[in-house]
């Protein structure tokens, strides 16, 4: 088991900051693309995980045009709310918007959301796609809450222990929190932090004040990202653009 407190935080994060949004964007896309198209030469096929909220349009946009065989990519979510993919809130149909068009069409999109009699059973179904990926992750694009989440590691989650336990053998879980609205899917910790490329995709000065609370030490119930700062199998990438 992981320990319940931030205090073996890697010291080799890796920091990025850039003069606004359009440029984080750009320069994302091509280093995402870059990774994506490395991971098709060595294997034949790559795998990206992305997050929702109105933070990674830009960044979708970007990479979607991004000169990469996109045929051997599968693209899914880090984490979904309990919605179809026509509701506005819906990730996937962020992702239908502004990701899966112009080049990056071309993708295999594996969704989290499927109908089901409850938020668990539709959980055991997206963690059977999951798996069905065959390996790790080669790249997972993040976000941050101003409350310190990150997926759906809500302070004060439902299953926010077990989706952020190192040794949760689910790829994905259901998880409630005050504040989020719908119940929400999200793959857990052992799913993200094994991939190859760790991107925390953060935008405003007011996120940049949160992550500095989050390299201190403290409860990682308190802030959630802190899981995935510290057991990152490779040093997480920070993106920051004001």
């Amino acid at each position: 088991m992981k320990a319940t407190d931030h205090d073996r935080l890697s010291p080799s994060l890796r920091h990025h900051e850039f003069t606004d949004g359009a440029e984080l964007a750009g320069a994302l896309a091509t280093k995402v693309g870059a990774v994506l198209q490395a991971a098709i030469t060595a294997r034949g096929q790559a795998r990206l995980a992305v997050s929702g909220g109105s933070t990674p349009k830009r960044f979708f946009e970007a990479l979607a045009l991004e000169e990469i065989d996109w045929t051997r990519v599968t693209v899914t979510l880090i984490d979904e709310r309990l919605v179809p993919v026509d509701n506005e809130r819906s990730n996937h149909g962020l992702a239908n918007r502004y990701l899966l068009k112009n080049k990056a069409a071309a993708a295999r999109f594996i969704p989290l959301y499927a109908e089901a009699e409850d938020a668990e059973a539709a959980a055991r179904i997206a963690a059977n796609r999951i798996d069905g990926l065959g390996g790790p992750l080669d790249v997972a694009v993040l976000g941050m809450g101003t409350d310190g989440h990150t997926a759906s590691f809500f302070p004060g989650g439902s299953t926010l222990a077990q989706a952020t336990d190192i040794d949760c053998p689910d790829s994905v879980i259901a998880i409630e929190a005050p504040g989020a609205g719908e119940p929400r899917l999200t793959l857990t910790l052992p799913r993200i932090v094994e991939a190859g490329l760790i991107v925390l995709h953060i935008e405003g000065t007011e996120k940049k004040a949160v992550l500095a609370r989050a390299l201190q030490p403290g409860p990682d119930a308190d802030m959630p990202v802190r899981s995935v700062l510290r057991d990152a199998a490779e040093p997480v990438e920070i993106y920051w653009a004001p």
